[in-house]
């Protein structure tokens, strides 16, 4: 569906409320850890196919006990491999929300921020044409640009020069 302005509210009574759910839902998972940014990169991932080498792996090893090695534990691969799958659904849809959540943050946020700047513009118009009390709200407002440079148009070069 193509992006349109999105013009909606969340009342603060609602936001508690996802707030109440999604801590319920963490509390439902009191296995939940946090790797480390060296660890996520370091351990080896189970994607599709690897799910399906190790769901073999773990038929077979279950068929064939004299082949696994005694450091081995086949119950708790099984325990950790039917974990994992049971994670996979939940974590799929957080995702999918997640990533809705954060493309909806990011839109109507730059909607707020585009119609700031045309305020502060307007109100930058206004302080030229000395309105009264419009200095006040272009310095309060031109903190936010503070220490940036100002944007030099340039004119392309002439190939032909």
């Amino acid at each position: 569906m193509p992006y349109n302005n999105i013009s909606a509210e969340l009342k603060e009574e609602t936001k508690q409320e996802i707030l109440s759910f999604l801590n319920q839902i963490t509390e439902r998972l009191p296995f939940l850890i946090n790797l480390t940014p060296e660890e996520r990169q370091t351990i080896p991932k189970m994607g599709d196919k690897t799910y399906a080498f190790v769901d073999k792996a773990l038929e077979l090893a279950t068929q064939n006990p004299n082949l696994v090695p005694p450091y081995l534990d086949v119950e708790e691969l099984k325990r950790d491999f039917t974990l994992a799958s049971m994670l996979r659904p939940i974590v799929s849809a957080l995702n999918s929300l997640t990533e809705k959540l954060n493309d909806t943050q990011m839109a109507v946020g730059s909607e707020a921020y585009v119609s700031a700047l045309s305020f502060y513009n307007s109100s930058k118009s206004a302080a030229k044409s000395n309105v009264p009390g419009t200095d006040a709200i272009v310095s309060e407002l031109a903190k936010r640009f503070e220490g940036q440079k100002k944007r030099q148009v340039t004119q392309p070069k002439n190939p032909s020069n």
